[in-house]
């Protein structure tokens, strides 16, 4: 049998396969609501046989957002928002999860095709915020938050769980990677902070413990954590720190690791290639005790299903191979042998002959 598509369950929720979608921003909300495009892009992958469906990373904050045109969760008219697409991937028997986050010090910027840079609040942007007043790159300059701005993030982001759970939403993920707020918080390159929150690991972990305990103390819903393994960079954040990290959210009740890497440093040196993060995939699960999630350049169902065989992950995270294909899972389970439900609108294309 296909370990692909064999069934996992996490905390109560029995999913019916490994091929989960993983966070995409769309940078094409309004005023943080989502819209037909997002009800399309999702709708998409429920249709298209994954096992679990996640929201691009939607903030819990206005200025939370990475861009704009981001994602929001702050109030419960966003959450509102967000039924009708939760409904629509229930309707195909597909369970839809939602990435918290808050951007930091890389809020306020344009959209990938508008150009780098970022967004003046004379132009519809905002003042960003982080750990430290060091910026990314040619970014601008952010405010450090204070102790007291920092202590009461926990609860915005339980607030955030709380709409999400009331919206209908599966399961809940915590993005502390990529650069964005508590991956900031996380790395000795972006958190210069002298007060409770920097200097050694406990300073520097202690907001992301913080989320995930408020978090949990919330919701029994499955809950994630993305973390970067590594910031690619001298200096910076480790594997070992994940893997230490990682111990420490299990004990907090985190479910399952969601494991990608880098987006702290501009252009770091990175060895990229076909399933270039599955290794730190595979030592957290290894050394934590956590199933985790392989993301990054994972294209063939082959590949896909060795990296569960060999026991490197428990379940893989797809994200460009599915703007390519949506259905991607059930031209996989084909290809794997896999017998899957198909939507009754596309049955007569199941057989392949």
């Amino acid at each position: 049998m296909s370990r692909l598509f064999s069934p996992i369950t996490v905390r109560g929720l029995t999913l019916p396969n490994r091929v989960w979608v993983s966070p995409m921003c769309q940078y094409s909300a309004t005023d943080g609501f989502p819209g037909d495009w997002h009800l399309v892009h999702l709708g998409q992958f429920a249709t298209g046989g994954a096992g679990l469906v996640l929201t691009e990373a939607t903030a819990v904050t206005p200025e939370g957002r990475i861009s704009p045109q981001d994602t929001g969760i702050w109030s419960d008219e966003h959450a509102n928002a967000w039924r009708r697409i939760v409904d629509f991937a229930h309707g195909q028997d597909t369970a839809i999860g939602m990435q918290l986050a808050h951007a930091g010090r890389k809020g306020s910027t344009h959209r990938p095709w508008e150009g780098p840079g970022s967004v003046m609040p004379e132009d519809g942007g905002w003042e960003s915020v982080g750990p430290s007043a060091t910026a990314f790159g040619s970014y601008a300059t952010p405010r450090e938050l204070t102790a007291d701005e920092v202590s009461a993030l926990p609860e915005v982001f339980a607030q955030a769980a709380r709409r999400a759970e009331n919206a209908g939403f599966d399961v809940l993920e915590l993005h502390f990677a990529h650069g964005y707020l508590v991956h900031q918080f996380l790395s000795p390159l972006s958190n210069t902070r002298t007060d409770r929150y920097g200097g050694d690991f406990e300073g520097r972990t202690r907001l992301a413990l913080e989320i995930a305990d408020a978090v949990r103390a919330t919701t029994e819903l499955p809950l994630f954590a993305r973390l970067s393994a590594t910031d690619w960079a001298d200096g910076g954040w480790t594997a070992d720190d994940s893997v230490r990290l990682a111990k420490l959210l299990a004990e907090r009740g985190i479910d399952l690791i969601d494991t990608s890497t880098g987006g702290n440093v501009p252009n770091p040196d990175i060895p990229v290639g076909p399933g270039y993060q599955v290794p730190f995939a595979e030592r957290i699960r290894a050394e934590a005790g956590l199933p985790t999630g392989a993301v990054g350049m994972i294209t063939d169902p082959h590949q896909a299903e060795e990296i569960l065989e060999r026991d490197q992950a428990d379940v893989v995270f797809l994200a460009r191979a599915l703007l390519r294909d949506p259905h991607w899972p059930l031209r996989a389970a084909n290809v794997l042998g896999a017998d899957v439900r198909w939507p009754d609108q596309y049955a007569r294309a199941k057989s392949w002959h």
